[in-house]
């Protein structure tokens, strides 16, 4: 220990909090059973209560803590909890966006996008049937096709009736038309 510095130890017994104030250069020896104002090789050992510097949080002074935290959480989590659908669509959007990609590289290989009836599985393995694939690329577009954010498949429509190719999700409820998180999200309405 150095001249000025505090070591506070914990003994078990009644009333057993001790702490040793060196003076200079006491020994860090273990201070259990020694009588109260003793001297030891430099240093006093006191019983009584703990100094400022030593001291640590009361429960008093936890609990307030803890209360603020619970205040701040009752105001920030309600704004947080009407995100997730906003999360959603922006999932889809992001997910439609990759795939529509996927099938333009896909055109550029092959002159021409996969058919309806060849659906969104060719960009994952080599489709069979019209319109053969003549230059497929070896592990495919897309790793895996993704599948909306509530657990559907993607729908895919060549020629498409409102962009040369359609893809689109029907949103929450699963069913053409609604708004908001039910409403359908397509590659012809990304940017809205």
């Amino acid at each position: 220990m150095q001249m000025g510095e505090i070591k506070y130890t914990i003994v078990a017994g009644r009333n057993a909090r001790k702490w040793i104030y060196s003076s200079k250069a006491a020994q860090s020896a273990p201070v259990s059973g020694e009588a109260v104002g003793s001297q030891r090789q430099g240093g006093t050992i006191v019983n009584g209560p703990i100094p400022p510097s030593v001291r640590g949080f009361t429960l008093i002074e936890v609990m307030i803590v803890v209360v603020i935290l619970g205040i701040l959480a009752a105001i920030v989590v309600p704004k947080i909890m009407g995100r997730p659908d906003e999360a959603r669509l922006a999932k889809a959007k992001q997910d439609i966006r990759t795939i529509e990609s996927a099938l333009k590289l896909y055109r550029l290989d092959n002159y021409e996008y996969p058919s309806t009836d060849q659906g969104l599985e060719a960009l994952v393995k080599q489709a069979s049937g019209d319109p053969q694939p003549k230059h497929w690329r070896q592990g495919g577009y897309l790793e895996h096709l993704p599948v909306d954010p509530w657990g559907r498949p993607y729908l895919y429509l060549d020629p498409g009736t409102h962009a040369a190719i359609d893809i689109w999700s029907y949103g929450r409820d699963g069913q053409p038309g609604g708004t908001g998180v039910d409403a359908d999200i397509g590659n012809w309405d990304l940017d809205q």
